[in-house]
């Protein structure tokens, strides 16, 4: 049976990356940080901040709500407090949606 190499998964993001995976600006990012109490990335010594796999899934879901949605800040809280597991699994979906979407794209340019 032939080696099947496993994908590089990152363990932590910097605020650099998670900006630009959003699209947005890493002032927006820290702001959204101290508006969402659970958004807390880990700080090094230095207090740079290093993002988790958990926690870019809560500001995608952040991003979704505020960006996407329209919400205000505090309405996209409350609707937080209120129904977290469901906006978070409509945020995956759209996200997988998303995904496929642009993968089909891409084999429609590759066909003859």
């Amino acid at each position: 049976m032939p080696y099947k190499e496993k994908p590089i998964v990152k363990k932590y993001f910097t605020i650099g990356e998670v900006a630009k995976l959003l699209g947005v600006a890493t002032s927006l990012i820290r702001f959204w940080e101290t508006q969402f109490d659970f958004i807390r990335p880990k700080k090094n010594a230095k207090g740079n901040r290093k993002f988790t796999q958990d926690d870019l899934k809560k500001l995608k879901l952040v991003y979704h709500l505020v960006k996407e949605k329209g919400y205000t800040l505090q309405g996209a809280q409350e609707h937080i407090k209120n129904s977290k597991d469901n906006i978070e699994d409509k945020a995956e979906m759209i996200e997988s949606l998303r995904n496929v979407r642009s993968f089909l794209e891409e084999m429609k340019k590759n066909l003859p």
